[in-house]
């Protein structure tokens, strides 16, 4: 059983969601506007959140962001609108899916179950590249002795790359076995991630190697 948020800021839908949710095995709380889903996240713990983007006060957006700021837990992001642009910039706060309305809820309870899943597996050892150290148990990565803040996506694709150093993914095979099969995004999602995965990881970015036309790999020089 996980604590699933639902930000929604229509009461019915929200309902629905949540029925499906509990349906599930899992509990819910609800918020009906960003500033209370910020204060139920200050107060509570929160498995995974389920965020509309339209909504009063604060929207789902800005949500995302800050709640990145201090959990690494999945945010899927719900929205009326199914523009890419919109897409990439839910990707870009911190999103880990993204749903357009109207919607199946047996398809997003589905989502939410794989998320759930990805986000409890954890080795047992750490790995370790160069100054990179990750901790699958704790999903924490230390950079030369230091933590740093990955979005779950983020930690996703690095956790693969080092598992498989060498080996060259393409973006569809990204897309496929971190995104999901069903993703309606494009392979600039893949290249958005790896940009802002670099930039975090610094001088050891230089890991994660562009190979063109091909996709990416990880790599430490001897």
């Amino acid at each position: 059983m996980a604590n699933i948020l639902i930000v929604e800021d229509e009461a019915a839908m929200g309902e629905i969601i949540a029925d499906y949710m509990r349906n599930g095995g899992h509990a819910c709380r609800s918020a009906g506007d960003g500033v209370e889903a910020m204060d139920i996240l200050r107060s509570a713990p929160v498995d995974l959140m389920i965020l509309d983007v339209m909504m009063p006060h604060l929207d789902g957006f800005s949500v995302c962001k800050m709640a990145r700021e201090a959990s690494n837990m999945p945010i899927i992001m719900l929205t009326a609108r199914g523009e890419e642009d919109d897409k990439l910039r839910g990707y870009g706060c911190g999103a880990d899916d993204y749903m357009t309305k109207p919607f199946s809820p047996r398809v997003l309870l589905a989502k939410v179950n794989a998320l759930l899943r990805r986000s409890a597996a954890a080795d047992v050892e750490s790995v370790s590249a160069g100054e990179i150290l990750l901790q699958p148990r704790s999903r924490r990565v230390c950079l030369r002795g230091g933590e740093i803040a990955l979005t779950h996506k983020e930690y996703e694709l690095l956790a693969l790359l080092m598992a498989h150093p060498g080996q060259v993914f393409s973006r569809e095979q990204l897309l496929s076995r971190i995104w999901g099969y069903d993703f309606e995004g494009t392979t600039r999602t893949v290249d958005t991630h790896v940009k802002t995965l670099r930039q975090k990881l610094g001088d050891e970015g230089r890991h994660i190697v562009t190979l063109i036309r091909s996709g990416y790999k990880f790599e430490v020089a001897e």
